[in-house]
């Protein structure tokens, strides 16, 4: 197959969010060709990262996928340009994509937003190709439960007419999300129409990663690795950083790395506590992630309590963690849990900085083999449910028109109010 991946926010191996180049490397390798066309203005470091002056797209290859950057809007916020840089994609990426000469046989359009699915299944039409959307974040939903558009709102009326005409368009529904179900079907959809392949981990990038023994012969450090967004609620760790340099000095450190629009509030808010045991660092290429997380002794997964997470979470970063051989704090209100599935961790509600404290204490007085048995644990759950190569042969299932009853079934949560997978 010729596949082509309309993703706004797809990175090479050089960048973080790998996801789709993990999976497009896994079908070339199989015969088959991969192009993605994807900004190049970073999300991540806010500038444009890709282009020179004067250039409207660039290829290039990386591990046999093929990179279409795309030029678009620069934007600094979450205002009025960010759309236009959304919509500034969707555009670009169908004039590229309409003059190339070659023809795709099927097209993936990724929603983070709705706008490029819709590009790529004008593409689609144009190109007589076959039309697949992707579900990495819902929308209008999303949008809805963290207060930046009204139920009522005109343009909220038109994102979900949106979004309900491409899933009709839609051959199959992909999504990383484990609990859709429900939602699709109150669309009047089928349940059978969605294929849940969630976001997976390439272990040859922990290859040279230093082996966890479980002892603590330092301050133990416990790391947050990945975005810096306002849902991810990283503050939380900051409240929790200082109340243990109260009572902890020097036996505890934090290691924060990631980029994005929180990282310079963050920082500020950091030297506003005085806090002497967290360390900032830029985000590293996904390539090189193993020698960074070979550092930490615990790794810390946290995400605001918000509605949207009924639906539950496959989060890229989660996975990392898993495939680390570390103990992982869990702090998110999903209906889904892979720590407490696994056995690879402590989990604790969100938006609590004394439990996260109590957490990371917690961890600390655990002997070694209980630490490293934790990390056993969530290395043989991430190989059983995470690796890439696996998800790639489900994928290619799907594409290929198989794979009709494609589903991940991880452990639910014990957290209350929330749904269970089904």
């Amino acid at each position: 197959m010729n596949v082509w991946i309309l993703n706004h926010y797809a990175d090479s191996p050089d960048r973080q969010a790998t996801g789709h180049y993990d999976l497009g490397k896994q079908l070339v390798a199989k015969g088959h060709k991969v192009t993605i066309f994807a900004s190049g203005f970073s999300h991540y470091k806010l500038c444009e990262d890709r282009l020179q002056s004067g250039e409207k797209f660039v290829v290039e290859n990386h591990g046999g996928v093929n990179f279409i950057w795309l030029k678009t809007f620069p934007y600094r916020g979450n205002h009025w340009r960010r759309i236009v840089n959304m919509v500034s994609y969707a555009w670009r990426a169908l004039l590229v994509g309409r003059k190339l000469p070659e023809k795709p046989d099927v097209i993936i359009g990724t929603c983070p937003h709705t706008f490029g699915a819709t590009a790529a299944y004008a593409l689609a039409r144009l190109k007589r190709a076959r039309f697949f959307y992707e579900v990495r974040d819902l929308w209008p939903q999303t949008l809805v439960d963290v207060g930046a558009l009204s139920e009522n709102s005109p343009i909220t009326w038109s994102l979900r007419k949106l979004e309900k005409f491409l899933f009709e368009r839609s051959e199959r529904i992909l999504t990383v999300l484990p609990c859709i179900d429900a939602y699709v079907s109150s669309l009047g959809i089928s349940e059978s129409k969605v294929a849940v392949i969630p976001n997976g981990a390439d272990f040859t990038r922990y290859d040279q990663m230093r082996a966890y023994d479980g002892k603590i012969s330092g301050p133990f450090k416990v790391m947050y690795l990945g975005g810096l967004a306002k849902y991810h609620g990283v503050q939380v760790i900051l409240h929790a950083a200082k109340s243990l340099e109260k009572m902890h000095s020097n036996e505890v450190e934090f290691v924060i790395v990631g980029d994005g629009p929180e990282r310079r509030p963050l920082i500020e808010s950091a030297e506003a506590l005085g806090l002497r045991n967290v360390e900032f660092r830029p985000s590293v290429p996904k390539d090189q992630v193993g020698n960074v997380m070979g550092e930490a002794d615990a790794f810390i997964m946290h995400i605001r309590d918000m509605p949207v997470l009924r639906y539950g979470i496959s989060s890229n970063k989660l996975c990392d963690y898993l495939s680390s051989g570390r103990p992982v704090v869990f702090a998110v209100n999903s209906p889904n849990n892979p720590v407490q599935g696994a056995g690879a961790g402590l989990s604790i509600r969100p938006e609590d900085p004394a439990a996260l404290a109590q957490a990371v204490l917690d961890l600390m007085a655990l002997s070694p083999e209980q630490r490293i048995l934790m990390g056993r644990n969530g290395v043989e759950y991430a190989k059983a449910h995470y690796d890439v190569r696996i998800l790639a042969q489900r994928l290619e299932d799907v594409l290929l028109g198989g794979g009709t009853s494609i589903r991940v079934t991880e452990s639910p949560s014990t957290l209350p109010d929330r749904l269970s997978c089904s």
